[in-house]
């Protein structure tokens, strides 16, 4: 094979690997919360853009007032956000940052730790499902 060609083909497959690896992660977390989802709710039909901008913006009370997701992530989630200690946090929206839902363990380490700051409690497999859709809606 060409040098050229063989160049063009391993640049490719690096090109569209990493979108494929990100693509498989967020529809096996969205296909798990959904049968989550599911079991919990007679009610539930589907995730949510909508509800999960809500739930996303939505300010709860906290001991240092009012908190939300976008208090540290930012209002607009394609931009990096920062937190309460200062430092840096990477954009959540997958499109700007491609890493953001590529490891089932993180995300569900910090949905577990952020629903719980935010919240006082774990978040809802439907609640997960709606911030992720939303997530991956914003371009």
């Amino acid at each position: 094979m060409k040098p050229k060609i063989f160049r063009g083909i391993i640049i490719s497959f690096l090109i569209c690997f990493p979108m494929s690896v990100f693509a498989e992660s967020v529809s096996s977390m969205l296909i798990r919360y959904r049968g989550e989802a599911r079991k919990t709710s007679a009610e539930f039909q589907e995730f949510s853009v909508e509800r999960g901008k809500r739930f996303y913006l939505q300010a709860k009370a906290s001991a240092s007032g009012q908190i939300s997701c976008a208090t540290c992530h930012t209002v607009d989630p394609s931009q990096s956000g920062q937190t309460r200690a200062g430092k840096s946090i990477d954009p959540m929206a997958p499109a700007i940052n491609p890493k953001r839902f590529a490891d089932a363990a993180k995300v569900e380490k910090w949905f577990m730790r952020n629903c719980d700051d935010v919240l006082k409690r774990n978040c809802t497999a439907q609640e997960k499902g709606d911030f992720i859709t939303y997530l991956v809606s914003i371009k």
